[in-house]
This record gives structure tokens, C-alpha cells and sequence, in this order.
């Protein structure tokens, strides 16, 4: 056995899995063979959510059924509620109200005890459950934030169109609910990201899926993992306060040795193709508005930092770059985008769990011991 150190694990392979494959050279993601692009602008939240977990894309048939069925699972009992609405007035944070709201909604779940043999199908009966029942619970925290009652889940909209209907009361336009139901897609899986790698080391053991889906959600709290988005929406706010040219206040926090948020990327070498697509949108979403304001920054900052040689680097715009500008444009809060993004993520996390429990081998690597040798215990009254 190798003793080489891989800190982080960085290069280490640790499993098999045909859910998503990520070539950060050329700047392609791919969910089982099919090109996020395609899907991004081909199918929708429901049919990649159908993909990712029975591995193939659904016939109308197939997703009909299969959206009736995640859009039954909506609702969510009155005490989990009670506690959302208790963490909102507490001044909780959305990542951690909704971690405890998540695992909480495991004492309601009719298969929590089940002995059930085939523990594939439970496990994705309870993916369900959590992937229908997480908009309710966030819409639910940021409306009682608001002194808001929450909203009763629609069941005749849309995975995506019926998260902004629960959260901002009214149902959205068709091309906000497009533009959000392809950001739910472009954050779908992403390989064994900390997050993904989390919930498979959770179901490794064996344990439920409430435990995997709750790891992912602490895991993706974290600021090295989640919350770029934010951090680049936040830099928006600041340059719109100081009213200053966009480029001109990028120059000068770069040279007080601020880093830009929203560039670079562990993987990715070239822009992020899910970047590519959420620009798109915001041009969409722009001119539907007529509000042009978050587009032109952020496209003047990269064209800004395009000239000045980071793509050259390797450091090019992710997908955050560009995903807080569209969430903002959709009327969503800036501390609610780590929760959607963990909202979409959490499809992935479920089918990683399940792809690897097929299969399973409890994950257990080790740690090179570098304490004290043949240390002595001294009597206490001694030391």
C-alpha cells in the first residue's frame, strides 16, 4: 500500500460512477453522456432529476408519472414548519436552517424504519420526498423572515416554477421560470465534489439518506465550497454603491490585493460552460426587465479580466460568476443561493448514494500518525 501524502485527496481515485463527468481542459460537463448544454436548453429539472437517478431520460409517459409524483411529495407536516419559522425568528442562517429542517423531515417519512429488502428503491422513494419537500421548507424560512405565512405548495407548476411561486407569491413569468429551471439543472451533480463526496461517504455506511442529504448540506455551508455566488453578488453591490466604473473599481481592487470572486475554478482550465449558459439568461432576463445593469458589469469585468491575461492562466469565469446575477434578477435573497444551489445538488447527492451503495465498500482511508512516540502518563498530582 502507497504511502504517498495526497493532501485533500486531490487526484485520487476513489470510485466508479457513470452519473457526470467533468473536463475541465476543454470546459465540458457531461450527466451520463448527455452535454449539459443540451440539457440546460432541451430538458427540464424533472427529466434530468429522472436521468441522473434511473439513468436513462424519461418518456412522456415516464415523466409524467414521475413529475406527479415528486409534485405530490411538496407538502411538508406543520411541525417542521413550526421549526422553520422558529430558526427564522432566532436569526438563524438559511445553510443551517435548512440542514436542521432536513433532518427533521426524517421523523416523517413513512420508509424511516422500513426493513425493506430492495434498499435502491427505498432510498430513491426517500430521495423523492427530500428533493420535493426542500423548496417548501426554504420558501417557508425566507417568507417567515418576512413576517410572511408560507405558501401552500401548487402542484399544477413546475419543480422550478413552483419554488418562485412558494417564495415570492407570485407565479413567475415564462422566462423566469425557464432561466431558474435551467440554473436548477447546471447545478444538478458535478462529480465528487466535497459535497457529493460527503453524502457517498455517509451512505457508505449504510447510513439513510436523510444523513447523506444533511452531510451534503454541512458540507456545502462551508466558504471554500458554497457561497461563491454570493460573494460575487455581493462585490456587485459594492461596485453599484461607489457608483464608480465597474472596470475602474476591479483595477483598484486588484491592486490592493483583492481577489475577484466568480474566477477560477479547481477543475475548470477555460470558462465554465455552465457560466456560458446562465450569461445567456441574464441577457434574457435583462430585456425582459429592461433592466440591463448586473449584465453590463459583469461583462465588463470580463472582458476586463479576459484582456488582462487570466484566462491565459487557467483562471476563467465560473458558474458563480453568473448565477448571482441571475438569482437577484429573480427576486431571490443573497443568502439564499447556497440553499438553492444545495436545493439542486441535493438531486445528485441522492444518486451518487444510491449509484455507490449498489456496489458498496465502507469508505475508510488513513492518516499518517505524526505524534509523540512512548509518551508516559504521569499521575496527575504530578504534572
Amino acid at each position: 500500500m502507497s504511502d504517498e501524502l495526497k493532501r485533500g485527496l486531490e487526484g485520487v481515485l476513489v470510485a466508479e460512477s457513470e452519473l457526470s463527468h467533468v473536463d475541465g481542459e476543454v470546459g465540458k460537463l457531461v450527466y451520463r453522456g448527455y452535454d449539459i448544454e443540451d440539457l440546460a436548453r432541451g430538458a427540464s429539472y424533472e427529466e434530468v432529476l429522472y436521468l441522473l437517478w434511473h439513468g436513462s431520460l424519461p418518456t412522456r409517459e415516464e415523466l409524467d408519472a414521475f413529475a406527479a409524483n415528486l409534485a405530490a411529495e411538496r407538502a411538508v407536516d406543520d411541525d417542521v414548519l413550526e421549526t422553520v419559522r422558529t430558526l427564522a425568528d432566532a436569526g438563524e442562517r438559511p445553510m443551517a436552517a435548512l440542514r436542521t429542517a432536513t433532518s427533521m423531515l426524517s421523523a416523517y417519512d413513512p420508509d424511516a424504519d422500513t426493513d425493506d429488502d430492495d434498499v435502491t428503491e427505498t432510498a430513491r422513494r426517500q430521495g423523492r420526498r427530500i428533493t420535493a419537500k426542500v423548496p417548501t421548507v426554504l420558501a417557508a424560512f425566507e417568507r417567515a423572515r418576512q413576517g410572511e405565512a408560507p405558501l401552500a405548495p401548487n402542484p399544477d407548476l413546475s419543480y422550478a416554477g413552483n419554488f418562485l411561486y412558494m417564495l415570492t407569491g407570485t407565479e413567475p413569468d415564462a422566462v423566469s421560470e425557464e432561466t431558474f429551471d435551467m440554473a436548477l439543472t447546471l447545478h444538478a451533480d458535478h462529480g465528487l465534489n466535497a459535497s457529493t463526496f460527503t453524502a457517498m461517504v455517509i451512505g457508505s455506511t449504510l447510513a439513510d439518506v436523510y444523513s447523506g442529504v444533511t452531510g451534503g448540506i454541512g458540507a456545502l455551508s462551508g466558504s471554500l465550497h458554497g457561497g461563491a455566488n454570493q460573494d460575487v453578488m455581493e462585490v456587485l453591490y459594492e461596485i453599484d454603491d461607489s457608483a464608480k466604473d465597474p472596470v475602474a473599481w476591479v483595477k483598484d481592487a486588484r491592486e490592493n490585493g483583492r481577489r475577484i470572486p466568480g474566477f477560477g475554478h479547481r477543475v475548470y482550465k477555460v470558462k465554465d460552460p455552465r457560466a456560458k449558459i446562465l450569461q445567456e439568461k441574464l441577457r434574457d432576463l435583462s430585456e425582459s426587465s429592461g433592466d440591463t445593469k448586473w449584465l453590463d458589469y459583469t461583462t465588463a469585468i470580463e472582458e476586463y479580466l479576459t484582456d488582462e491575461g487570466l484566462l491565459d492562466k487557467g483562471i476563467a469565469p465560473n458558474v458563480d460568476f453568473y448565477s448571482g446575477s441571475v438569482y437577484d434578477s429573480l427576486g431571490i435573497p443573497v443568502d439564499m443561493y447556497t440553499p438553492i444551489f444545495a436545493m439542486s445538488r441535493a438531486g445528485g447527492w441522492i444518486a451518487h448514494m444510491v449509484e455507490y451503495q449498489a456496489d458498496n465498500r465502507l469508505i475508510r482511508p488513513r492518516a499518517r500518525y505524526t505524534g509523540p512516540e512512548s509518551a508516559e502518563i504521569v499521575p496527575i498530582d504530578e504534572r
